[in-house]
C-alpha cells in the first residue's frame, strides 16, 4: 500500500472491529493473495467521550480526538479516519490538527448517494447525528437532503445505540423497530437510507429496507483505500 490508514477507533470498540475487519476484508478483495491494509489503530475511552457528549463538551472532546488524531500520524499515518459518525461533529478540529488528510465520513457517503442518483435521504444515526446540523448540513453541500424519524422513533434509535449496540446487544425486537421506521422513512420520500452510525449494521442491512441502504462505515472504509492504493 502507498500510505498508511490511520484509524481513531473505540466509538465503539465493536463499531471499530467492523471497520477494522472490511478495511482487511477489502484490501484482500482489491489486491488478493494475503494482503491486509497497512494501517495504525489507536483506540480511545468510549466512556470519556460518551461523558463529553451528555454534558454538550464537544470542545473537551474535540481535544481528545485532536491529540488521537496526532499520536496516529506520529505512528505513520498517511490519511486517517475517525471511526465513528457521532463524533464528526468535531472534525474540524481533528483536521486542524493533522498534516495528512482526514477522509470525511459525510462526504465519502454524500458522493455514493449522488452517483446513485439520489438527491433525499433518511437518516439513521444517534440522537446527536440526527439532531444537530453538522450531518443534515455537509449533506447539503452534496446536493443530498435528509430526512429524520419523528419522535419517538428518534429516541428509539438512539436508545438501542446506546443501550444495545455499543455494548455487544442484538436484539431481534429492535431490528423490526428499525424496520419499521426504515420503511416510515421511505413512505415520507427518502430515496435512500443512510445508516449514519456505525453499529448500526450490526443489527439492519440492505435486506431490512424498501429502499437502497448506504452504510457509511463501508463507504468510509473503501474511500480511504481508494485514497490509499493511489
Amino acid at each position: 500500500m502507498r500510505r498508511t490508514i490511520g484509524l481513531i477507533g473505540g466509538m465503539s470498540w465493536e463499531s471499530s472491529a467492523e471497520y477494522y475487519r472490511l478495511l482487511n476484508e477489502e484490501t484482500r478483495r482489491r489486491l488478493g493473495g494475503h494482503h491486509c491494509a497497512r494501517s495504525v489503530l489507536l483506540t480511545v475511552d468510549f466512556a470519556e467521550i460518551e461523558a463529553m457528549q451528555r454534558a454538550g463538551d464537544w470542545a473537551g472532546a474535540g481535544r481528545v480526538l485532536a491529540e488521537a488524531a496526532t499520536t496516529v500520524e506520529r505512528a505513520g499515518a498517511g490519511l486517517v479516519l475517525l471511526c465513528t459518525n457521532t463524533m464528526h461533529q468535531v472534525a474540524d478540529a481533528v483536521e486542524a490538527a493533522l498534516g495528512v488528510p482526514l477522509v470525511h465520513i459525510v462526504d465519502a457517503t454524500a458522493r455514493r448517494v449522488v452517483a446513485a442518483g439520489l438527491t433525499r435521504v433518511g437518516l439513521l444515526g444517534t440522537r446527536f447525528t440526527m439532531e444537530m446540523d453538522f450531518y443534515r448540513d455537509r449533506m447539503r453541500r452534496h446536493g443530498v437532503e435528509v430526512v429524520v424519524p419523528d419522535e419517538p422513533e428518534r429516541t428509539l434509535v438512539h436508545d438501542v445505540i446506546y443501550q444495545e449496540l455499543t455494548r455487544n446487544r442484538v436484539e431481534s425486537s429492535s431490528r423490526d423497530a428499525y424496520r419499521r421506521i426504515m420503511a416510515g422513512l421511505a413512505d415520507r420520500g427518502a430515496e435512500g437510507i443512510v445508516l449514519g452510525c456505525t453499529e448500526i449494521t450490526l443489527l439492519v442491512g440492505p435486506e431490512d429496507s424498501p429502499v437502497p441502504v448506504f452504510d457509511s462505515t463501508r463507504v468510509h472504509v473503501e474511500t480511504a483505500l481508494d485514497l490509499a492504493l493511489t
